[in-house]
């Protein structure tokens, strides 16, 4: 039998590739990673982690506002950008550190530089060559922008980060997750925001009650929302920029941020060479397994461009390592998984939509709870929440839960249990509320909206 350098050999060190290395060192396997820019991928770096940062700083200002309701008082309010980033360096570099330390700590041994393919069983880093009995792809996505005049003034995510200074002005494009959370985060740092999205309205696929009500709540902000137009050219003026639009209209901007999505992140690793089927996105066509089209090299996370979630690229990482070195079947389930999208206010969402119900259940059941989240009562602000639950009127089972309001991504998770475990409607029904909670509101809505 052939003698390999590895058991398995990772290219790229977010948070899939990670799990997937550890685990499997910790079945015994011998483990190699590779990675060229920072452990912890995208999450950690320039994802999930710094964005819930800049969200909890951009949201202190609100509160000091509502504290004026509740007998508080201040002469004035001081945002230093500068140490906020500072403070964020800190910690993205702790928990580098504690993912150096985790590999290290399970014997998985540590590449930086490029990886590229030489053959199925052969990884180069660093003009050095490693062959692995099996090969993990998991190098994730990385941000888009559209190829138009004046792109090389644009900025993504990736540099939104690491901004020296915080933007008195901003144009936002795009209509996902990043978008409509920065435009939030920013607006409340103090920045005038636009947000420009080519389509009628921004998270497609969420919920449309949720969609909506999101739209009302951030123009009740300040908000600027642009909708059903796109840029079409950048041009630089003195120190500004100036966003030509489709409608013929102009903004003058200090900034222009591109939040347009993220493509599966597979150039340079020679996957045609070694016979690796892809998309046209580029994005790794794998089976069930994660298996590619070469038997041994398989692929998880936003590199398969299948559901692009941090704790989804865990989940497979966890279930490839069970199956590869420790004898298991282990399937990914990819229903109701619950998410959040830290927008202002929050959004939690697990199971089905509305449309997605009516395509698949013959008669379905909607409850709706608009509400005014009991701080808001001496706040002065007038800020509301959405809590929505569908029920397939057949069976009672809770089809999907959705809500935006304060702490929409901490109620939707115990949510998200009860789905996995098909709780019906009358179960929350006799379930006893947490009272005065926001929370309370999913076990009292008695009577179907439609």
């Amino acid at each position: 039998m052939k003698e390999f350098d590895f058991d398995l050999f990772t290219i790229g060190a977010g948070s899939g590739g990670v799990r997937a290395s550890r685990i499997s060192a910790g079945y015994g396997a011998k483990v190699g990673i590779a990675e060229n820019r920072y452990l912890g991928g995208t999450c950690v770096n320039v994802g999930c982690v710094p964005k819930k940062l800049f969200f909890y700083a951009s949201h202190f200002r609100e509160e000091f506002e509502n504290s004026k309701g509740f007998g508080w008082s201040f002469d004035s309010l001081d945002f230093n950008w500068k140490k906020l980033i500072e403070n964020k360096n800190k910690e993205i570099k702790r928990l580098n550190d504690i993912y150096k330390k985790l590999l290290a700590n399970t014997g998985v041994n540590i590449y930086e530089g490029t990886a590229t393919l030489e053959d199925e069983h052969t990884v180069k880093v660093n003009d050095k060559k490693y062959t692995a009995k099996n090969i993990l792809i998991a190098t994730g996505s990385w941000p888009m922008i559209p190829d138009i005049p004046g792109k090389e003034y644009a900025i993504s995510s990736n540099e939104m980060f690491y901004l020296d200074k915080l933007p008195k002005e901003i144009v936002i494009v795009g209509g996902g997750y990043i978008a409509v959370e920065f435009a939030g985060i920013l607006h409340n740092l103090g920045c005038k925001v636009s947000l420009v999205y080519r389509g009628p309205l921004f998270l497609r696929g969420f919920d449309n009650d949720i969609r909506q009500f999101l739209v009302e709540e951030m123009k009740k902000k300040g908000v600027n929302l642009l909708f059903n137009t796109d840029i079409q050219e950048i041009a630089q003026k003195e120190t500004k920029y100036i966003c030509k639009l489709k409608n013929g209209n102009s903004i003058e901007t200090e900034k222009v941020f591109y939040a347009t999505g993220r493509l599966p992140n597979t150039q340079n690793l020679n996957l045609e060479q070694v016979g690796v089927l892809q998309a046209p996105n580029g994005a790794i066509k794998v089976n069930n397994s994660f298996q590619t089209s070469v038997p041994n090299i398989y692929a998880i996370g936003d590199v398969i461009d299948r559901v692009k979630l941090t704790p989804v690229a865990i989940a497979e990482a966890m279930a490839l390592a069970k199956n590869l070195f420790n004898n298991e079947d282990s399937a990914m389930d990819y229903s109701a998984i619950p998410t959040a999208v830290f927008s202002q206010p929050n959004i939690g969402t697990v199971g089905l939509t509305e449309e997605q119900a009516k395509e698949k259940y013959h008669d379905i059941a909607i409850y709706l709870n608009d509400t005014k989240p009991m701080k808001h009562t001496l706040s002065g602000s007038n800020e509301r929440a959405l809590l929505k639950l569908i029920v397939d009127k057949s069976t009672d089972k809770v089809l999907g839960f959705h809500m935006i309001g304060p702490d929409a991504g901490e109620i939707t998770q115990g949510i998200g249990v009860a789905l996995k475990c098909n709780v019906t409607k009358k179960q929350l029904d006799s379930t006893v509320g947490i009272h005065p909670t926001l929370a309370e509101e999913i076990v009292t809505m008695r009577e179907p909206s439609r």
